[in-house]
């Protein structure tokens, strides 16, 4: 493939962030939101070109003689040169994930860029302060996002990953006149640094034992004894010398340094994708407008996490005991946000605590994969989740910023009986709900499915488990939309317009997005995006997924689903005791849930009590009274000292004179003294 696509693809979103960003406060505001929307609705056709290029052209570039999906380089050019070894490039990788991802950031990137065109003006037409700024910064997360996506090697990556990060600074923050905004912003920014911090240590412990930083070489390493299992897909680059082909690998604490470095590598996953412990920061994320929620912790920069354990994923393979921590972290943020988020009344934050939950699944499905069971089914199952997850979340977010924008409160209890005023954000929204439960047909069923069979074939404790936890999915999404569409009649306060759908700038998307969450479960995805780029199916058609469901996880995980709505619907489609029966029949676990488990208050704690008041305290006494103190002590003395023998530079010749007599005597007689 020519590179002018692929560069124009990266070079649109950092063109129109210089150009609104240095330019944007001298334009009118509706101008500002065209030129970013088109520059974004133009990458979107240069991604999907170069996907479906990639996935259907037949390009032996991309597919081998054996329909085997090959890793291709469109372009890679020397950034930073160190040594002759050491040496970091900038480039653009495509293969199977990366080109799902590509269609995943442009559509949800244009939606948003479209639907804030009307979400960032209030009723009367009058624009956000600072809305140029919001469409510099929407490019810049774009850029940042598609270029990690891309990257050849893993520094590029980390390099990408970091703008990300403060892409998503930026515009969590945007209200930055507002305190909650930027302590979020803070929040979100700091959390990650540390997890960031283990992801570097991994990338240097990585790239000094196998010698490279390119994702090429460091998939497509075959390990003697394993190779067999774990067959590399044919057409890779020669394998390079690694640990992992050598007995005698460095052992650090009973786990070898391979596995350490995978799981720090890890550790940067769990902070971007939210994994317990290092969550807290994704629910206050919320303080940035809507449509910001839905482009960054609905539909791409949470998946990073994921996105990383599944590019390097050939090597998690053959360290099987990082997968194995990546499964427990997974199983527990999943059952945790679940939990969470059937007690939240913030409606953004029950999505923040779903999109945690969901991602969680994924991360599971990962952990979960292995070549011998359906040819590593759970990783196209986490892929496949991620892609259907990213339509119908974002259009979960989209549908609550209508709402929010029409109510003017994220409180469900301002809400209540809105399907009368708003149909088009009412069936968008249900349709969402449907497609989250696992409900068939829509999108989530399939690639929720496909996760419990990979969980099913791994361990029975994990299948039951994740069923738990996809029960609890579909009834904290019935509950929200039980609650803001039925529960009884909407109260249109005194003064206030009554709620309606809103213009064609936010209706549109939903609509597009609602048509995506029904049909994207049909996607052959399993001859599209595999571990080894082998297809999974003999052939594939529209209802290829259905012909090869596992019914009998099937049928369980849909009837789960099923019992959890009809328990939602009972107790929130009409007013009633019930919900605070239940409250009242368990009322610490519902404190428990409501508070978040007090994760907030524990690093509060932990950093204000122990850090700040038990470490940083004495460290600051210990610098101020000893250290300063000493150097003050000396400062004193050295003063006391020159003031006593000022004296001596008096300038007075007469008393230089005496003084040198009387030195010459002491002189003399020491060394009489000394003769004798």
């Amino acid at each position: 493939m020519e590179a002018t696509l692929p560069i124009l693809i990266l070079s649109i979103p950092l063109f129109m962030f210089l150009f609104l960003g240095l330019l944007g406060k001298y334009m009118a505001h509706k101008w500002a939101g065209i030129l970013g929307t088109l520059g974004m609705g133009v990458t979107m056709i240069l991604a999907y070109t170069v996907a479906f290029t990639y996935f259907f052209s037949g390009n032996p570039e991309f597919i081998n003689g054996a329909g085997e999906r090959l890793q291709s380089i469109v372009f890679n050019v020397d950034w930073l040169q160190f040594t002759d070894t050491l040496v970091i490039r900038l480039g653009f990788l495509l293969d199977p994930i990366a080109a799902m991802m590509l269609v995943v950031i442009t559509t949800i990137s244009f939606m948003v860029h479209l639907y804030s065109n009307g979400y960032m003006r209030d009723h009367h037409g009058v624009w956000e302060t600072g809305f140029q700024r919001f469409y510099a910064f929407l490019s810049l997360f774009s850029f940042s996002m598609l270029g990690l996506v891309v990257a050849t090697n893993i520094f590029q990556m980390y390099i990408f990953w970091e703008l990300v990060g403060a892409s998503s600074y930026l515009l969590i923050g945007f209200y930055y006149t507002k305190p909650s905004a930027v302590s979020a912003s803070k929040k979100a920014f700091i959390v990650t640094r540390f997890a960031d911090l283990g992801f570097l240590i991994g990338i240097l412990i990585l790239s000094y034992y196998t010698g490279t930083f390119n994702f090429t070489e460091l998939t497509s390493v075959p390990v003697e004894g394993i190779a067999d299992v774990y067959q590399v897909s044919a057409g890779t680059a020669e394998a390079v010398k690694s640990v992992f082909a050598n007995s005698a690998a460095p052992m650090f604490m009973g786990a070898s340094v391979m596995t350490w470095a995978l799981v720090l590598i890890f550790m940067g996953g769990m902070g971007k994708s939210a994994m317990m412990p290092l969550h807290i920061w994704l629910p206050d994320a919320m303080e940035g407008p809507t449509p910001v929620s839905a482009l960054i912790h609905a539909a791409t920069m949470v998946v990073a996490g994921v996105y990383l354990v599944a590019r390097l994923f050939p090597l998690y393979l053959m360290e099987t005991a990082a997968l194995d921590i990546i499964v427990v972290v997974g199983a527990f943020t999943a059952l945790y946000a679940a939990m969470v988020a059937c007690a939240q009344v913030d409606i953004k934050r029950v999505l923040a605590f779903s999109t945690i939950s969901q991602i969680a699944f994924m991360m599971v499905s990962l952990g979960v994969a292995r070549p011998e069971f359906h040819h590593g089914i759970g990783y196209m199952a986490s892929m496949f989740h991620l892609f259907t997850h990213a339509m119908f979340k974002a259009l979960l977010f989209l549908c609550a910023g209508a709402i929010i924008h029409a109510i003017g409160s994220n409180d469900y209890t301002e809400m209540h009986g809105l399907r009368k005023y708003m149909p088009v954000t009412h069936i968008a929204f249900l349709i969402g709900c449907l497609a989250i439960a696992g409900i068939i047909p829509f999108a989530g069923f399939f690639s929720k499915d496909e996760i419990l069979t990979a969980c099913f074939g791994h361990s029975m404790v994990w299948y039951i488990w994740m069923s738990l936890v996809a029960g609890l999915t579909a009834f904290y999404m019935f509950r929200l939309y039980y609650l803001i569409f039925w529960w009884k009649e909407h109260k249109v306060h005194e003064g206030h317009h009554a709620p309606h759908d809103q213009a064609w700038t936010m209706t549109l998307p939903l609509i597009i997005l609602s048509v995506v969450s029904c049909v994207a479960g049909f996607v052959p995805f399993g001859n599209l995006v595999t571990w080894n780029g082998h297809p999974m199916f003999d052939h594939a058609g529209f209802l290829t997924n259905l012909e090869h469901l596992d019914w009998s996880v099937a049928c369980i995980s849909l009837a789960v689903a099923v019992i959890a709505i009809l328990i939602a619907t009972k107790m929130y489609m009409k007013e009633n005791p019930l919900p605070d029966k239940m409250e009242q029949a368990l009322p610490n676990l519902w404190k428990w849930c409501h508070h978040r488990f007090y994760w907030d208050e524990l690093y509060m704690f932990i950093t204000h009590r122990i850090i700040f008041g038990l470490i940083c305290k004495p460290i600051a006494w210990f610098d101020r009274h000893i250290i300063d103190g000493t150097m003050d002590g000396l400062a004193f003395v050295t003063n006391k000292l020159s003031w006593s023998i000022r004296g001596l530079q008096s300038g007075n010749v007469q008393t230089y004179v005496w003084i040198y007599l009387i030195g010459v005597l002491l002189l003399g007689s020491i060394t009489v003294l000394c003769l004798i």
